[in-house]
Order: structure tokens, then sequence, then C-alpha cells
């Protein structure tokens, strides 16, 4: 099983422009790079292995599909803010916000690879399975502390929680599948995820 390394760890977080493209592209793209979050004086991060993409208009699996409403409202605003939903009543999810202001989109961050602060991921967890950290994008909002306050944080600042280059991941590596969870828009190829990869949600 192929899994991913961090060989070199970057402060720098991705700049707006990376996700002011289309949700698509970007969710491929996001596969590679790094999930950050600082919780006091502790720096969690991981790879992301495992991503998920949303559109407004035409997605009928999308929480922006009906239009704005006021818990969907972080997607019609600027891209690479982090969209932050309560799901099944008891499970955060993480999403980053994605296309031009006013034309809505998202990626889901199904999956992560954990690279660091592993305890403590390991103790939010309450499981000792490396594997079983953040493969799902309930365990991976558990594992990295990420809860409904942080919806409609800017990601571009580099504080609190925001993304990083990472390795890059070839085409031949990525795999893509219907989205997983969701009765509409099944058609739709737009979940990605690296092949092989131990830490992603569902082979």
């Amino acid at each position: 099983m192929r899994s991913i390394s961090q060989a070199d760890i970057s402060t720098v977080p991705l700049a707006r422009a990376f996700y002011e493209r289309d949700t698509v592209r970007v969710a491929r793209e996001l596969l590679g790079t790094i999930l950050v979050r600082t919780n006091g004086h502790t720096v969690l991060r991981g790879v992301i292995v495992e991503t998920e993409a949303y559109r407004g208009e035409g997605d009928p699996a999308s929480h922006a599909y009906r239009g704005p409403t006021k818990r969907n409202a972080v997607m019609f605003g600027p891209a690479g803010h982090a969209y932050v939903y309560f799901t099944y009543g008891m499970h955060y999810c993480l999403n980053v916000t994605t296309e031009p202001t006013g034309n809505p989109g998202a990626v889901l961050i199904r999956a992560a690879q954990p690279t660091s602060a592993i305890e403590q991921m390991k103790k939010r967890r309450r499981t000792d399975q490396l594997r079983d950290l953040a493969n799902g994008p309930a365990k991976l909002t558990q594992a990295f502390a990420v809860s409904r306050s942080l919806n409609g944080h800017d990601l571009t600042l580099g504080k609190k929680l925001f993304i990083v280059k990472g390795d890059s991941v070839e085409p031949l590596d990525i795999a893509s599948t219907s989205r997983i969870g969701i009765r509409v828009g099944l058609e739709k190829p737009w979940r990605f995820f690296i092949r092989e990869n131990p830490f992603v949600s569902k082979q």
C-alpha cells in the first residue's frame, strides 16, 4: 500500500488564487497538500489523501444547490475559507470554499494521513490505530480539533487552520469515484483519492 511522505514542511499557506478555480480541479490538486491545525502549543499536520468536490447550481448533492441560506452562506463568499457544518447530529465536516465570490463551490476534506502531533490525535480519537485517526471526514475533524467555531475561517492567513504545499501527486496515482454518502449526483465522479494509500476512507 502506498503512503505519502512529508519531505518538505512548508509554513506558507496556499494563496487565495489556488482556491479561486474550478472546484473539481481544486479537489484533485488538494491531494498531497498538508492540512495544518495549530491548537495551543500543538501543531497537528496531515497529508490530504481524499477529497470530494461540490458545486452549486447543477449539483443536487451540494448544500448550495437551492441557493444561499444561513447554513451555506460561506460557500457563496470568497474562496479559501473553511466551511464547517454539523451533520447527523454528532459530527463536523471540513470543507474549503472554491470559485469566485458568488459562485458557490466547496471541497470536502475526506481523509488525511497524520504526520505530526499523532499522540494528541490518538487522545482526541481515543484510539491507538494510526490508520483510523483521520480516514473519514468526521474522524478527521475530531483528530484535528475542527469545530463549528472555524466556520468561515480564512485559510490563507496561515493561522489556526490552513493548508500548505506538499509533495506533488502524479496523475496516475489519483483515482476517482462517485461521492460517498449521498443519494443524488451519484453520476458525477467527483471523489478523488490517492491510489492504495492506507489512510483513504474507502479504496
